[in-house]
């Protein structure tokens, strides 16, 4: 501080004090251009992240429809295994669905896992025996063709499993291989084309070929675990990717499932995130939604409305305390929530009080289909009332 004392007793001191006021002021000022120039250099900060309040749950919702199991019938007596992945084919009645061998894998089978089933129950078509681990994602394109993930790599020890898993098949609807993303039985890294357990696949409005690929997200704290969207050309080369493991906007903790909606934005049910994010096609961060629970699956109906199936919020530990799993049927044009189908079924030994689905599809007739995992597995259909 500058000593106030009179100046014409102050006499030779003034001077000095003077040139210390002159030098400290000059090194406050290039204190503040150098604090000016390093912000200047500093990048860009980082996009504003999404508000991450969780929301009181959403379970309170009308029910108009009423839910029933074993309305389809499997060949040779066979029983209902877990199932994921469920599509509807483009004539709007029949249903693509997956049954994991009448078990919870198929490694260990050679039974058809991808079935065809009219509005009867019958099984009209099958195949794809031999040549999966672990049946997961299911689309059926404009032409017909089935697509399916394959969301486990082989075991070492078991030399009949080598060179399976980790894959997307693409067949026909007589169930010709046609094209195969990733290579059999190889962990990708999540740089290139090499897939690492692909959780779902959707073809895009101009044929590109999207992959959620990376299931392990969501039960791990790892930075490096593969998360990401894969899009490939329609002869199944690598095009780009995006995403990483994490939380942020564009981030996944497994993206279970990619769907399109009428304009063209992918759909990603990031279920390790308990939220539904929406992007544009080349990966670009729109909007995100977490009033659909902790999403397994997605399918739009002919009126617009997106069915989101929640599979997994009732486990213990809960991942997503407070919310019921079943099907939350809504609008992303307003972000609403209107029906809860939770499943239950009168009378039934496994799902008297509600089910789980994983994977969801609605018909053209408005049914809506949720192929069940837990408690041995099936495939529910539920009819408006």
């Amino acid at each position: 501080m500058v000593d106030m004392m009179p100046l014409d007793f102050q006499g030779g001191r003034f001077m000095r004090d003077r040139d210390r006021v002159k030098e400290a002021l000059v090194v406050v000022a290039a204190v503040f251009v150098m604090i000016g120039l390093s912000a200047c250099a500093q990048p860009e900060a980082p996009p504003a992240e999404v508000d991450s309040v969780a929301l009181e749950p959403v379970n309170d919702l009308p029910n108009p429809y009423s839910s029933e199991d074993g309305w389809a019938t499997l060949p040779d007596e066979r029983e209902w295994g877990s199932t994921a992945g469920v599509d509807i084919d483009p004539d709007g009645e029949h249903i693509w669905a997956i049954d994991r061998c009448g078990a919870n894998s198929c490694a260990e089978s050679e039974l058809d896992p991808i079935l065809k089933i009219d509005s009867e129950g019958n099984v009209v078509a099958s195949f794809g025996g031999g040549l999966m681990l672990f049946p997961h994602g299911l689309h059926v394109d404009p032409d017909g063709n089935v697509w399916v993930s394959d969301a486990r790599g082989p075991d070492e020890e078991d030399l009949s499993q080598a060179g399976k898993g980790h894959v997307v098949i693409k067949f026909s609807p007589e169930g010709e291989v046609l094209l195969t993303l990733g290579e059999g039985g190889v962990a990708g890294d999540g740089t290139g084309a090499t897939l690492n357990t692909p959780c779902d696949v959707a073809v895009g409005p101009d044929g590109s070929i999207y992959v959620g690929d990376g299931h392990e997200g969501q039960n791990t704290e790892d930075p490096s675990t593969v998360a990401r969207i894969a899009k490939f050309s329609a002869d199944g080369e690598l095009i780009a990717s995006w995403g990483r493991w994490g939380s942020g906007p564009g981030e996944f903790k497994t993206p279970h499932a990619v769907l399109f909606d009428s304009q063209g934005r992918l759909v990603v049910a990031d279920r390790g995130n308990n939220r539904l994010q929406i992007l544009d096609q080349e990966g670009n961060f729109i909007e995100e939604f977490k009033q659909f629970s902790r999403p397994s699956d997605m399918h739009f109906g002919l009126d617009g409305m997106i069915y989101v199936a929640d599979s997994e919020s009732a486990f213990n530990p809960s991942p997503n305390p407070g919310w019921t799993p079943g099907i939350r049927v809504g609008s992303l044009e307003d972000g609403s929530v209107s029906y809860f189908i939770d499943g239950a079924i009168e009378g039934h030994d496994r799902y008297p009080d509600g089910s789980n689905p994983e994977g969801v599809a609605v018909d053209a007739a408005g049914n809506v289909y949720g192929a069940v995992v837990s408690r041995g597995g099936a495939m529910v259909r539920s009819v408006r009332q």
